[in-house]
């Protein structure tokens, strides 16, 4: 890998971050916001949330394929571009908004303009890697993600334990890096005189054209559908869940401690992240995904039996193995999808697994018994890993045939 592209990786991948902190601002804000703008019961305020939930993730995962279409069109770095700029707009929007219309109308647009990065962010990845490199390169950009998850709920735990900012200054600060990376890939566009990738016009790695593998492909996004499902719901009420642990000290706020222990189970995807690039190569992919998914399930059953501290060990479990998936399904994607149309593949797979994600916190949102809801979503794992294993089954010879890495793409 060239020292130019792993600039390159690094700079998209702080895009990344930061994706995944406007993703987990609404979750680390909820309770707040049903207490502020709802006002109600718990249950009346958790459904309403879980609303809100709803309309900034199923935008985020419908128009990815629109998203994915427009960057093999006009180029990522236009598109990140446009990403940033729409979500610090809506940001300052929604700490504006003071009942819950014009908050859900933040929200919803919000995730429009999210729903960009992931297939600009990702086929541009894909295109200054090889296969051989791709999964490190994937691995930086998935712990960057979980950094952004991470950090979302610990600046929240930070900010309300100072008691300076509620919710709404929350939302202002998320400008304030959201405009540092908009300059940097501003910069970098403009370093750019042509609107095709960088080494797009020479090398192997610009060759990676071969058939695109429909039925594997779908089968994977299939999986990864129900894998995402989980993902939203985990996510939308990872602190309402840690919050019902009781083993918050009196000393503490509610709004600053449970963000925290948020923070700390989310820090465990950057581990899980981390491993997962390493382990990533071509050969061992459609195995390791199964493996993931197969040991994520019963981290959701514990967490739906937990109490007390075990609450926050089980959650902290699941974190770790879940966020495996992410490098090692991306590397899928860009095995299964030629370069000259993976913006689109990459979009096609992010609007079916977030869109269907989006249904998560609201579908979770209607019930409160913490066991029913994580032996479902145990079950929903259950399903995408029998997915999982029927592309492994499908794709065995394939597999057995890949290069092996050699030492120095290592």
């Amino acid at each position: 890998m060239t020292r130019t592209a792993f600039r390159l990786i690094l700079l998209v991948s702080c895009a990344h971050a930061l994706v995944h902190v406007f993703e987990l601002a609404l979750p680390s804000v909820e309770q707040m916001i049903g207490e502020d703008l709802v006002g109600k019961t718990a249950a009346e305020n958790k459904a309403a949330t879980g609303t809100l939930g709803m309309a900034w993730r199923l935008p985020f995962g419908l128009l990815a394929m629109v998203a994915g279409w427009m960057a093999d069109r006009y180029g990522s770095r236009r598109l990140l571009i446009v990403y940033l700029g729409g979500c610090i707009i809506t940001a300052i929007a929604a700490a504006n908004s003071h009942s819950m219309p014009p908050l859900f109308i933040s929200m919803l647009v919000m995730g429009c303009f999210a729903s960009i990065y992931h297939p600009a962010g990702l086929s541009l990845i894909s295109r200054v890697t090889t296969p051989e490199t791709r999964g490190r390169a994937l691995g930086w950009h998935g712990i960057f993600g979980s950094i952004g998850i991470t950090a979302a709920p610990m600046g929240a735990a930070m900010l309300f334990g100072t008691g300076w900012l509620g919710w709404r200054g929350y939302y202002m600060a998320l400008c304030v890096p959201a405009v540092v990376i908009a300059l940097l890939v501003l910069v970098s566009i403009r370093r750019v005189s042509s609107t095709r990738e960088p080494d797009s016009q020479a090398g192997p790695v610009s060759e990676e054209n071969g058939p695109f593998q429909r039925g594997p492909y779908m089968l994977l996004v299939a999986s990864g559908a129900l894998s995402g499902f989980v993902y939203g719901a985990f996510l939308h009420f990872l602190q309402r869940y840690l919050d019902g642990a009781g083993i918050r000290p009196e000393s503490v706020s509610a709004e600053s401690f449970r963000n925290l222990l948020a923070a700390v189970t989310l820090s465990f995807a950057v581990g899980g992240q981390w491993l997962a690039g390493r382990l990533a190569r071509p050969g061992r992919l459609e195995w390791l995904q199964v493996a993931i998914l197969a040991a994520s399930a019963p981290c959701l059953v514990l967490m739906g039996l937990a109490t007390g501290w075990f609450c926050l060990v089980s959650a902290c479990s699941f974190a770790f193995i879940h966020f495996m998936t992410q490098p090692v399904y991306n590397s899928l994607i860009a095995q299964l999808v030629p370069s000259r149309h993976r913006s689109t593949g990459y979009g096609f797979s992010n609007m079916i697994c977030f869109g269907i994600g989006g249904l998560g916190p609201l579908i979770v949102g209607q019930s409160t018994d913490n066991l029913l809801i994580y032996c479902g979503l145990a079950a929903v794992v259950g399903l995408s890993t029998l997915l999982a294993a029927i592309l492994w089954w499908c794709t065995r010879g394939a597999s057995s045939d890949a290069p092996t890495p050699s030492p120095e793409n290592e």
